[in-house]
């Protein structure tokens, strides 16, 4: 059975336990798959793919990585800071060059490159829509990159999208880092970060990952059952 490793950020990272209740979806991922299939959170929060490819992070990978393993590569959120010239890149070119690096390195390996939009941050327009503009123009780059090299796709920011808008503004909450001040010794004066996950939110956007890859046909045996 396949190894199925994560590259990518905090959305996805596992986290310590001082950042307890905080999560990431690839946490949570191997509750969805089959008995013999190995999930490798590689993603490390604070990355992009400038970061993530610099300090060696994908070569670490390349190590580890056999014949038939998947590689779900995951970045976004880092890449739009364009005050940090350490982790910024433009979403026109150096992004999508980037992409199409840790595609060509799951493919000579014998592996299977599978690209994901970035996960929406909670982010809601006027009239009440998640707001398409969330994580800026990564996740279009990340769809159009998938089109350009044959690499599946999974829109983990229109699925995210759909279920932040049937939750709604308010009940969507409770899938980020949303705590009242005194509410946990770790984080004393509260929190409400609508980029990072709780317990809660990272379960869900694993569920939604799990079934968008049963539902490229290709992988289906390693996600028995319902997924969502």
């Amino acid at each position: 059975m396949p190894t199925i490793f994560i590259a990518g950020d905090s959305t996805a990272a596992r986290k310590g336990g001082g950042e307890w209740p905080m999560a990431g979806w690839g946490e949570f991922l191997a509750q969805h798959v089959a008995p013999g299939v190995h999930v490798e959170n590689r993603a490390i929060n604070g990355r992009s793919t400038r970061s993530f490819l610099a300090e060696g992070r994908l070569a670490d990978i390349e190590q580890d990585f056999h014949s038939g393993d998947l590689l779900l590569i995951q970045f976004g959120h880092n890449d739009q800071k364009i005050e940090d010239p350490l982790r910024y890149t433009d979403p026109q070119t150096e992004y999508r060059h980037n992409l199409r690096s840790f595609i060509d390195s799951a493919r000579n390996l014998g592996g299977y490159p599978v690209l994901l939009t970035s996960v929406s941050r909670r982010r809601f327009t006027p009239e009440g829509e998640p707001d398409p503009e969330a994580v800026g123009l990564y996740p279009q780059a990340a769809r159009e990159v998938a089109g350009a090299t044959g690499t599946p796709l999974l829109d983990i920011f229109a699925a995210s999208q759909q279920l932040f808008r049937r939750l709604g503004a308010g009940d969507s909450a409770q899938l980020f880092m949303h705590l009242p001040p005194g509410s946990r010794p770790n984080y004393p004066d509260g929190v409400t970060d609508d980029t990072h996950f709780s317990q809660f939110g990272a379960q869900q956007i694993a569920a939604l990952v799990a079934e968008a890859l049963k539902q490229t046909g290709t992988w289906q045996e390693l996600f028995p059952g319902n997924t969502i």
